[in-house]
C-alpha cells in the first residue's frame, strides 16, 4: 500500500489485532502459499510485472465481519488481473486455497470474540466512506512458524495511459 494507507491500517492492526498474533504489517493477500523452491522464479516474474505495470486502481468498499474479526473489502479488477497473471505462471504449483479467486481485503482484527468484532465494526462504520486505496507494489514473505520474514518487495513502475 501507499505510505499513508499502510500507516493507517498498521495503526488499526496495532490497536485491535491480538498482539500475540500480529506478526505482519497490514497487507492484501494474493496467495497464501507458493512453493519456497519458486522464490527466485517469483522474484523474476514480479520484477517484470512491476517494471511494466502502473499501480493498480483500487478502492475500499466496505467494512465486514470475519466472525471473530474485522476486515476492509477491496475492489480492484486491476490487482485481480495481476494476480491472475501470477497464478497462470505458476499453474500446477498452487495449493487448493490459492487456485480460486481471492476476496481482496485488509484484516485489522482477527481471533477475537464475535461481540468484540461487532463492536469494532460499529465503531469503524461511524466514519467510513468508500474511498480510493493506494497500492504501490507487490511483496513476498517467508513464513517462519509465527513471525514472517520479508523476502522481497517490488514497486510498480509502469506509466498510466
Amino acid at each position: 500500500m501507499g505510505a499513508a494507507d499502510q500507516l493507517h491500517f498498521n495503526n488499526l492492526r496495532a490497536a485491535h489485532f491480538p498482539p500475540d498474533r500480529n506478526h505482519l504489517p497490514a497487507h492484501i493477500t494474493l496467495f497464501h502459499q507458493l512453493p519456497p523452491s519458486c522464490l527466485g522464479e517469483l522474484d523474476g516474474l514480479l520484477r517484470r510485472i512491476s517494471a511494466d505495470t502502473p499501480p493498480p486502481a483500487a478502492s475500499l468498499r466496505e467494512i465486514y465481519s470475519l466472525g471473530g474479526g474485522v476486515a476492509f473489502r477491496i475492489e480492484s479488477p486491476d490487482l485481480l488481473a495481476i494476480r491472475e497473471q501470477i497464478a497462470d505462471h505458476f499453474t500446477g504449483m498452487l495449493t487448493a486455497q490459492d487456485q480460486g479467486t481471492p476476496r481482496l481485503h485488509i484484516t485489522v482484527q482477527n481471533k477475537v470474540a464475535p461481540a468484540e468484532a461487532r463492536a469494532l465494526i460499529a465503531e469503524l462504520a461511524e466514519n467510513f466512506h468508500p474511498r480510493p486505496l493506494s497500492i504501490v507494489g507487490l511483496a513476498a514473505h517467508h513464513y517462519r512458524g509465527g513471525p514472517w520474514e520479508p523476502a522481497f518487495a517490488r514497486n510498480f513502475r509502469g506509466a498510466r495511459t
